[in-house]
């Protein structure tokens, strides 16, 4: 079987396909059934290829990783192999920040969410000076003298 040795693993980026395969050869000639450990293979993102010796999952996303295998068999008995998937991700925006107009006295409220793998921090900064908060989260009061 190929890959070879009974696991391997793979590591890709969120948003592109994935490509796992399993090629096995025997007489008669296996048939290739993919799994996932523990759960069941991404609904509606997944395409069986080359007569099931390839899985493809289109445009990854974080829960897309753990482990995956395939399942080779024939009369003559069966193989199997995992492959471990690890999905990693560049940050991107959860909530983005929305510019904020306030007239004088007036509160305002700014959100900033952002996810990503590992997971990103997040920085407040106020004409280019870093805020101090706690976890990303930060109180400022803005006040102008009229004298």
């Amino acid at each position: 079987m190929y890959p070879y040795g009974t696991s391997s693993s793979q590591m890709v980026l969120r948003g592109v396909d994935l490509l796992l395969e399993c090629i096995a050869s025997g007489v008669p000639a296996p048939d290739i059934m993919w799994y996932k450990k523990g759960g069941e293979l991404p609904a509606g993102k997944t395409k069986l290829e080359n007569f099931n010796k390839a899985l493809r999952i289109s445009n990854v996303s974080e829960e897309d990783s753990g482990e995956y295998f395939c399942l080779a068999s024939n009369k003559m008995g069966s193989i199997r192999h995992t492959i471990s998937v690890r999905v990693k991700a560049a940050p991107y925006w959860l909530d983005e920040p929305q510019n904020l107009i306030l007239a004088p006295g007036e509160d305002g409220r700014l959100v900033c969410r952002a996810n990503g793998n590992p997971k990103p921090t997040i920085q407040w900064l106020v004409n280019g000076e870093p805020i101090e908060g706690e976890q990303g989260r930060i109180c400022i009061s803005i006040t102008k003298n009229l004298t």
